[in-house]
């Protein structure tokens, strides 16, 4: 299989890609049922690596377009993509494309598929999750620690600025826990599966100021919702008693200790008075 391919072509693993990839088949065709990939569905994944997703995403997808970031891994590729017309390969850094152009380009509606390694998952994911518009869906590995980082709820110690980000556009589940040694090479920490699919969750007024709130809140998490307010919205404290009040929140409350809907009910009052 691609692993072989690997050989063949002398492929060494660069560290600084965090590059750590799958072989085995079944975990890719369990990949692929989570992201419920159909056969009308265009695909976008990030990551290439040995191309073992992509094929089983092609497999099932009517189009695939696919970034990988290390040019090493042509040849690899181009052997191991040569019978199949529908996938598009990149080699681009994803940060590096700009969004609105990807997009253009693309020319519909699509999911987002992704072996994320641990040094670059959360800028990929608040890239799409703040300038995708066209994007319905995110299937992405991350480390197990951020994948519940992502799905937290309020009141517990991994709920932050991800958690909200994400709960406020949509509904987000780890679909399953995929154990280090399925990886080569193979890392330190479990990985897991996190599905996030994407919707219009709520009527928000300014999603810039909700962004923002969200940002803010979590910005020093020991201080009070209410200190946090005046210092990253730069404003007065009479006015931020005021938006909490209207918001139905104490004082003393914390970041933490707020759901998305309040988050968006308060963000909500801020762009009302703006």
């Amino acid at each position: 299989m691609s692993n072989d391919i690997l050989k063949k072509h002398n492929f060494t693993f660069t560290k600084k890609f965090g590059q750590n990839f799958i072989f085995d088949t079944n975990l890719l065709k369990s990949i692929v049922s989570d992201a419920q990939i159909a056969s009308d569905d265009c695909v976008l994944e990030i990551g290439t690596g040995a191309g073992t997703l992509t094929k089983e995403i092609a497999n099932v997808a009517g189009r695939v377009i696919t970034y990988e970031i290390d040019t090493e891994l042509k040849d690899v590729l181009d052997e191991t993509f040569a019978n199949y017309k529908n996938i598009e390969l990149h080699f681009a850094d994803i940060m590096k494309v700009d969004t609105n152009t990807l997009e253009q380009e693309i020319g519909r509606k699509y999911k987002v598929v992704a072996n994320l390694p641990y040094y670059i998952t959360t800028p990929i994911l608040f890239k799409f999750l703040e300038e995708a518009k066209n994007v319905t869906s995110l299937t992405v590995m991350v480390q197990k620690e951020v994948g519940e980082r992502m799905c937290a709820k309020h009141n517990t110690s991994s709920y932050g600025t991800l958690s909200v980000a994400i709960a406020t556009r949509g509904d987000c589940k780890i679909t399953r826990i995929v154990k280090k040694n399925m990886f080569t090479p193979m890392p330190n920490v479990d990985s897991c599966i996190v599905k996030i699919d994407l919707y219009n969750k709520f009527d928000i007024v300014d999603r810039n100021i909700l962004d923002k709130l969200i940002r803010v809140a979590f910005a020093m998490r020991r201080k009070t919702l209410y200190n946090n307010l005046v210092a990253g919205f730069g404003i007065e404290k009479e006015k931020a008693k005021e938006y909490l009040k209207q918001a139905n929140l104490d004082e003393k409350i914390r970041g933490e200790a707020i759901d998305e809907a309040t988050f968006v009910k308060l963000s909500n009052i801020i762009a009302s008075n703006n």
